[in-house]
């Protein structure tokens, strides 16, 4: 008899306290009504409370995060002159403004002037640090999908297939990119390449999610973590195969449950699919 196939598991969970900024990857994950519990809760805006990426501020790349006490560190690994700076999950109410978020305008609570001195000196520009309390409500996709989201685009959690990035790199060759460069929470072994996009509703452990789109890539892609530089990949090898309409499609925006747990190793269980189109 063939042995049976090697069940599909979470086998990586990542969570980024700071939009844009470095991930952390981590062994297990409270759920929240927002995602994972601390997952972009801070955001980096400019002077008028826009939101700053690494669409158009790459450097951001450049900034990793640690681990500490109650919250984490933020290190700017080209510049070790910069002392580390520390920051806490949570923010104390320090004062309050409202940010803009691509069509949202989010209440938050401003981060104390040293967050927003070292910001600006890492970054070469004017920014404020500002985090989102639980009181702010912003919806998922402007409303048009259940539950409420944090500082992320539009969806609480980014699931993608580990066969998917290999996929993806056999056909890049010597230009193979890390999973970092499309900033998952989620990452499933174990299924076959892009089944992710067929998943409608599924279970990882005891935890129930709904996949509601394939999400479109960006820019942001095309930047290397570690150097800020950018390149036309992996951008234009997968705007070869999975471009739908004029997107460029890689992984799929989730919704999940407002409470439990998820931890490393947990069995993915999909119970139905998206009809075929």
């Amino acid at each position: 008899m063939a042995p049976a196939p090697a069940p599909s598991i979470l086998s990586d969970l990542y969570l980024y306290p700071v939009k844009s900024l470095g991930g952390l990857r981590v062994p297990e994950a409270e759920l929240t009504t927002r995602g994972l519990r601390h997952d972009r809760r801070w955001l980096v805006v400019d002077q008028r409370g826009h939101f700053l990426t690494q669409r158009v501020l790459p450097q951001m790349a450049l900034l990793h995060l640690e681990y500490a006490h109650n919250g984490f560190i933020i290190r700017h690994i080209q510049r070790p002159e910069l002392r580390p700076l520390l920051v806490p999950f949570m923010a104390e109410h320090k004062g309050t403004q409202f940010v803009t978020i691509w069509d949202d305008m989010v209440f938050a609570f401003r981060g104390l002037p040293e967050h927003d001195e070292w910001l600006t000196e890492a970054l070469g520009q004017p920014v404020r640090l500002v985090h989102m309390p639980d009181a702010a409500l912003r919806e998922a996709d402007g409303g048009h999908a259940p539950g409420l989201v944090s500082f992320a685009d539009a969806y609480p959690y980014l699931l993608i297939g580990q066969a998917s990035l290999d996929d993806l790199n056999q056909r890049l060759g010597a230009d193979a990119v890390p999973m970092n460069r499309f900033r998952p929470n989620l990452v499933v072994s174990g299924a076959a390449p892009y089944a992710e996009d067929s998943w409608l509703h599924f279970q990882l452990g005891e935890a129930d999610f709904h996949g509601i789109r394939p999400c479109a890539r960006c820019v942001l892609t095309t930047t290397d973590q570690q150097t800020a530089q950018r390149g036309p990949e992996p951008l234009r090898t997968l705007a070869r195969y999975r471009t739908a309409g004029n997107k460029v499609m890689f992984g799929m925006n989730v919704v999940g449950p407002a409470g439990g747990r998820l931890r490393l190793g947990d069995a993915l269980t999909v119970h139905s699919y998206h009809p075929l189109t």
